[in-house]
């Protein structure tokens, strides 16, 4: 199950995560972005015990999205440690998520 993450509790659930967490940057009105959701939902299952699985939308929680600079949604960006160490711009098949997931585990 993903996580909804909002403006305030960002750094507690991602930056302060023990584990490697994917935020997809999302909004309601976004075509692709509801092509990746059940993509997100599927890793979130298969991930739950190595990895957090969030979601953030971008027009409820500017601040974050205007931090992290994301312009472009669907935006996924993948934290260890509390650092951005990747990133994916638009739908992607799930096989590119995982891998890049896989990476940082």
């Amino acid at each position: 199950m993903t996580v909804e993450v909002t403006d305030s509790n960002f750094e507690d659930v991602v930056l302060k995560s023990d584990k490697p967490v994917l935020v997809d940057f999302w909004a309601e009105w976004c075509g692709p972005c509801r092509l990746v959701s059940p993509i997100v939902a599927e890793l979130a299952g298969e991930y739950k015990d190595k990895a957090v699985i969030a979601k953030m939308d971008v027009d409820g929680n500017p601040e974050t999205s205007v931090k992290f600079g994301i312009r472009n949604i669907p935006t996924i960006l993948f934290f260890k440690d509390g650092e951005v160490v990747d990133k994916q711009v638009g739908a992607v098949p799930k096989a590119a998520l995982a891998s890049k997931l896989d990476a940082i585990l």
